[in-house]
């Protein structure tokens, strides 16, 4: 099955109420206003882009390890996967499918880092719940996602739904109250620091494949021979 094809038959499974879900419409109303609004704004279309320079960042790994992007960029390309959070089912799969996907990342030369604004415990969940394989770095206040043009604020009525209703304390989470997440990204550097590929979509119920980053990683891999 393939990545998009989890995630709908999930996204079905949650909006018909099944058993362990159970959410008014109203609540999915309200996150579909959200997400609705978020595609209106264009916000995606002002993240960077396939051809543009991707900046340097270092972050903190799950395990305390500060990960540089210059030093991974020494050894060879670099994918780099923003996700909202360990809360997220639709993210989890991601970095399943992710997981899946890193021998094949691996045999073309490439390194995979993953992003959330979560803290290092948090991370470390999304590590050990998903049985990963490649690190999860900790970005505080959506500071390199931001960099990447992804950083967004909740809106104020998605923030009340989330604190009042849904229960979802992410200033606890992600160790800061500014309420903002990253849209989810995913981006092939080269050694050059160029973005050989980039997808971004505002809506989080939607992701590409996994191999659909290969032809990009092969071709940044070629480049450096």
């Amino acid at each position: 099955m393939t990545l998009q094809a989890r995630l709908d038959a999930f996204k079905a499974d949650f909006r018909a109420g099944k058993p362990p879900y159970s959410v008014p419409a109203a609540v999915i109303a309200t996150m579909d206003r959200a997400t609705d609004e978020l595609i209106a704004s264009g916000a995606a279309g002002r993240a960077l882009k396939a051809g543009e320079q991707a900046p340097d960042f270092a972050l903190p790994a799950e395990d305390g390890t500060l990960v540089s992007s210059r030093d991974l960029l020494a050894r060879g390309p670099l994918i780099v996967s923003f996700y909202r959070g360990v809360w997220c089912p639709y993210c989890n799969m991601e970095l399943q499918a992710l997981q899946a996907a890193l021998p094949d990342f691996r045999q073309a030369g490439a390194n995979l880092i993953a992003i959330s604004p979560q803290t290092r415990v948090n991370s470390r969940k999304s590590v050990r719940q998903n049985e990963l394989d490649f690190p999860i770095l900790s970005d505080a206040e959506n500071t390199v996602a931001a960099m990447f043009g992804l950083r967004f604020r909740m809106p104020d009525y998605l923030i009340a739904l989330y604190r009042d209703v849904l229960r979802n304390d992410l200033p606890a989470f992600n160790g800061d109250a500014s309420w903002t997440l990253p849209m989810p990204g995913r981006f092939v550097i080269g050694q050059d620091a160029t973005i050989r590929y980039a997808e971004v979509n505002p809506d989080y119920t939607r992701r590409p494949e996994p191999s659909d980053m290969l032809p990009a990683v092969r071709a940044a891999s070629l480049a450096r021979a």
